[in-house]
Formats: C-alpha cells, structure tokens, sequence
C-alpha cells in the first residue's frame, strides 16, 4: 500500500514520498489576487504536522508580493531535522515576470540566492531546470551540470538533479556527477515520459513529476482536460475521493521511486493531497486508468 509515510531516498537524505510543492503558496500569475500569506503559512506549518518532510520550491517562484523561498523560511525555521527542501536553478526571472535561462557561470550566483533566502548555508538538492520554457529542450547539459557538480565539491549544494530532460540529458548528467532526481511535467494523461520513469526506477534514480494533477495549464496543451475525467471520477467515487486525489494516488502507484510534490496555497487542499497518500487502488483501477494514457 502506497502511503505518506512510504519513503525513498534522495542521496544521504530520506523523504516521505508525498511532498509539497511551493509554487503555488504565493498564488500563480494569472491569479486575479494574490493568495492569502496568512493561509501560505498555516499550510506549509500543517504540512509538518502531517509528516511532509520534502518541499520543493525555487528562487522563481514569487508574485509582485510574495515570495516562496521567504514564506518557507518565516514559517519553518528553525526547519525540522529531517525536512528536505528541493530547489532549482538555471530557470530565472526577471521582476516583471519574464523568464530566462542562465549561463553556466551565473548558476552559483543562483545557487547562493536560494541559500539567502531560505536562511541556509547549503541547499539539500538542486535541479538543473533545463530550459526557459516548459517544452523540452535539446543540448548538451553539461556545460551547466558540470558547473553545478564544481558547486557541490565546494559545499554549496548536497546533492544534484535535473529537470524538464530527456533520457540522453540524464545520461550526460550522470557521466559527470551523481543524480538523485529527474524532476519533469507527467501525470496520468500526460505521459511522454513513462520510458524515461521506467529508466530512472533501474537507475535507483527519483522521478518527481510537477503538474501531476493539474489538468489545464495557461499557456500549455494539457491532454488531461480532456481525456480521462470519465475514468477518474468512476473511481474517485468508488473511494469517496476527489479527482485529483486520484490521481496523485495513481501517479504513487507508478513506482517505489516516484514522489509526488501537489503544491497548494489551501489548507484545505493540503489536507485532502496528504490523505491521497493512503488511498489504496486496486489491479483492476489502476489498469482502468492507465488505459487513459496509453488509448
């Protein structure tokens, strides 16, 4: 059974297999109001209490008014002993809100922007996030890499990943240093990368997908607004369950190296994301639903 307390190692350091992701504790950018802080803090405190130990979030991920990284280190700190918070750099933006893509020797100063805001003096992981933009990019990462592992021989960062990669990228990025996660966009109708999860679970490599539940994205195809809702909801009502609660419970089943990071700025929503930890699917449900992805 698949549930909260279910654990994979990232590295030295042992997560909880349902995280958090902060994205959306500042709200989003095509939000009409900013979220509410006091709601940002009261869900990343209930998260402790429910066992979160894993946090993913970025020096990016900020509105004209709030700001991941800050909300994180008012809330937590002095952080639990056990608490992992994921970041990502090589994605940046600007204070207008337009994104860019940093060249290898801008990474530390970065890095060092996520370590200031979070009140660090190292960051647990960092992914290398590839690309400006949410389509994958070709290319070689190992100019970037290779100046995130130099970062890490200098203890500035624990341990490394990648994200928004192909298999080839994971590949060049493990000839150079190790890596503990592949953090790209997959969900239940969304499933261009299922070779590439497949690899990551024989290299003992986490895959941690982003956009897990979401169906619709501004901005971005999403072929989960349209396929899969009839299937979902049939077994969402067979577990008095939500529809995202399915899945992000299916997206668990995928394997015993896949992490899940919901990110919510609701306290309710949190607590329904922690419940679909616990939720357990059946051969015959999970068989239902991975015929959305393959039909």
């Amino acid at each position: 059974m698949t549930n909260l307390h279910d654990t994979w190692r990232l590295g030295d350091l042992t997560v909880n297999r349902l995280g958090l992701g902060a994205m959306r504790l500042t709200g989003m950018p095509w939000d009409e109001r900013p979220k509410s802080r006091e709601d940002a803090i009261t869900v990343l405190h209930r998260a402790i209490e429910l066992g979160v130990n894993h946090i993913d979030t970025a020096s990016f991920y900020f509105t004209p008014t709030r700001s991941a990284n800050e909300l994180i280190a008012t809330a937590l700190q002095p952080y639990p002993e056990d608490l992992v918070i994921t970041t990502k750099v090589g994605a940046g933006r600007d204070r207008d809100g337009e994104f860019s893509f940093a060249r290898p020797d801008q990474l530390r100063g970065q890095v060092e922007e996520n370590i200031r805001q979070l009140g660090l003096d190292h960051l647990d992981v960092v992914n290398l996030r590839w690309g400006a933009a949410m389509g994958k990019e070709p290319g070689s990462v190992a100019d970037h890499f290779g100046a995130l592992a130099e970062l890490r021989e200098a203890g500035l960062i624990r341990h490394l990943g990648i994200s928004n990669v192909v298999a080839d990228q994971l590949t060049e990025a493990l000839s150079i240093a190790p890596v503990v996660c592949v953090q790209n966009r997959y969900g239940l109708a969304d499933r261009e990368d299922d070779a590439l999860l497949d690899l990551c679970g024989e290299l003992g490599v986490a895959f941690v997908p982003f956009f897990a539940v979401t169906t619709s994205i501004p901005g971005a195809a999403s072929p989960g607004a349209v396929r899969g809702e009839a299937e979902v909801a049939k077994v969402a009502a067979a577990h008095d369950a939500t529809s995202a609660q399915i899945r992000l419970a299916w997206t668990l089943h995928r394997g015993a190296h896949v992490l899940a990071i919901p990110g919510t700025g609701d306290p309710g929503h949190l607590a329904e994301n922690v419940a679909a930890g616990g939720l357990r699917l059946s051969e015959e449900e999970l068989a239902l639903l991975d015929g959305v992805g393959r039909g």
